[in-house]
């Protein structure tokens, strides 16, 4: 087996993305779990010269990998600039640079309006000057692709250069992403045939969707190393995806390995879409809400019979659940999964009933959840549910220049409460009421992690407002739903559910 080198540019081709920026905690967190967790063997944090922030957030960095033994895994982007870089990255206390070059003719010739010796001689001086300051250089090959494909010459030339210089990887970008699988792997594989004994990275983009694809060829002509970002993020469209190559590599590639963790993929996704405010498409591979779940009923009756419809591609490999989604798709299967993460059991005849109000509700395109299926038996089949909680009633006050203010009377178990409070919106004001009411029962809320509000396009100001709740007990997520023309009215029935579910 070949052991590749994945190196991670979240922090720096990632912060590309439009309208990102990480603090400097921000990256120093992302570092640490990159690094420490994830187990990729490199990072690529920033890029030099760009600002007082960029210099402080490396500068955190840079302290921590040293401490910890990971100074040499930590890359700044640097550029041919007489040594300006070089001065910037030892006042950060960074050890290796990714030198910014001209991978082809067109940008040499049209950018810099440089030749190649004068590029070269520029270039040779940096590395000079990098090694007496004691700092490594790795090349980067800016536009590589475009020169493979119209300026090979140049770029053979250009190599051979490189293979004199003390240069431990070159790095072959598809800048603009825009080669094909089959280009990736014809111009790998001739340079590495001309120079089998030098490292190369790869780095794709992925403007036409074909990221992963040009890494798997990349690979398989020999490529020593990858460039990956944590949910695809990067310009334009994005870099090649980490959680989808790494899914790829280990079972696809068998002769190819890599030290990192796909557990902790999901983990690290979620608080890069949390710091970017970028967030994961729901059928993102691998790591999407979606990608998961399971909605047509014949594929959890398949489930139910010897796994028909499972895959290699296992949730628990990412740290995640198969979920079966409740809607106008739903089978009698998906309910009964549902049913049993439940605890509860319904005869046939019920469970027909069930599933044809289901596919009514998903009709009507009405979100329902696990968590609706105790209501949605009580109501079809006529038997109560035991509603321990109930909100009798609560006044609600938003004034100009005054906090909002709620007084709430809530039923528990047949004993009744009321409360006062304040909070910076009427909801808020309603939670802390709430919140101060079970504190005096010596009971904790869950935390609320998601709210979101929903209404039929093209409506007008009365029409219903849908408020779905994501709530977190430990470790267990679970969702609620209103329905009311008033916003906050919505929210407090969502709410109203959590509190039936957690005392049930």
């Amino acid at each position: 087996m070949k052991r590749i080198e994945i190196m991670d540019t979240t922090l720096r081709d990632g912060e590309q993305t439009s309208s990102v920026s990480f603090s400097a905690s921000e990256k120093l967190t992302i570092a640490k779990l990159l690094l420490e967790e994830l187990k990729v063997d490199r990072i690529e944090i920033a890029s030099a010269r760009v600002s007082e922030g960029e210099l402080q957030a490396v500068k955190d960095v840079t302290s921590w990998a040293k401490e910890n033994s990971y100074l040499h895994t930590v890359e700044v982007l640097t550029f041919v600039d007489k040594g300006i870089s070089i001065d910037w990255m030892i006042e950060a206390g960074a050890k290796v640079q990714n030198l910014l070059t001209k991978g082809s003719l067109n940008h040499l010739t049209h950018q810099l309006k440089k030749t190649s010796n004068q590029h070269f001689k520029e270039i040779s001086e940096t590395i000079s000057l990098a090694q007496e300051k004691g700092i490594e250089t790795n090349i980067y090959l800016e536009d590589w692709s475009n020169g493979m494909r119209n300026s090979k010459a140049y770029v053979f030339e250009f190599l051979g250069f490189l293979s004199t210089q003390p240069v431990k990887r070159i790095m072959l970008p598809d800048t603009l992403g825009i080669i094909t699988p089959k280009e990736s792997y014809d111009f790998v594989e001739e340079i590495k045939d001309k120079y089998p004994s030098l490292h190369f990275d790869f780095h794709a983009h992925n403007d036409y969707d074909l990221g992963v694809a040009n890494v798997m060829e990349a690979l398989k002509a020999g490529a020593d190393g990858l460039h990956l970002t944590v949910n695809g993020m990067g310009e334009r469209a994005g870099n090649a995806p980490m959680a989808s190559t790494i899914a790829v590599i280990n079972d696809f590639m068998p002769e190819i390995e890599t030290g990192v963790n796909e557990k902790v993929l999901y983990t690290v996704s979620k608080l890069v879409e949390t710091f970017s405010g970028v967030m994961i498409p729901a059928n993102k591979p691998v790591i999407g809400a979606n990608v998961f779940t399971q909605t047509a009923g014949i594929h959890a009756d398949g489930d139910n019979k010897k796994n028909l419809y499972f895959s290699d591609l296992s949730p628990e490999r990412f740290g995640r659940t198969r979920k079966y989604a409740l809607g106008k798709s739903s089978g009698k299967a998906n309910i009964q999964k549902n049913l049993q993460e439940l605890g509860l059991q319904l005869d046939d005849d019920d469970l027909r009933q069930v599933t044809q109000r289901i596919i009514e509700l998903g009709d009507k395109k009405q979100v329902v959840t696990k968590e609706d299926l105790p209501y949605i038996i009580s109501d079809v089949l006529d038997y109560t549910y035991e509603e321990k909680v109930k909100v009798n009633s609560y006044v609600l006050t938003h004034s100009k220049g005054l906090k909002p203010s709620t007084t709430v009377s809530i039923t528990i178990n047949n004993e009744t409460f009321e409360e006062n409070a304040q909070g910076d919106g009427q909801f808020d004001a309603f939670m802390n009421a709430i919140r101060a009411i079970f504190k005096r029962k010596d009971m904790v809320l869950p935390g609320l992690i998601d709210y979101a509000v929903r209404i039929p396009p093209g409506s007008h100001s009365d029409a219903l407002c849908e408020t779905i709740i994501t709530w977190k007990n430990t470790d267990k997520e679970f969702k609620t739903r209103g329905l009311d023309s008033d916003q906050t009215v919505s929210a407090i029935k969502a709410t109203e559910k959590m509190l039936n579910i957690i005392i049930n």
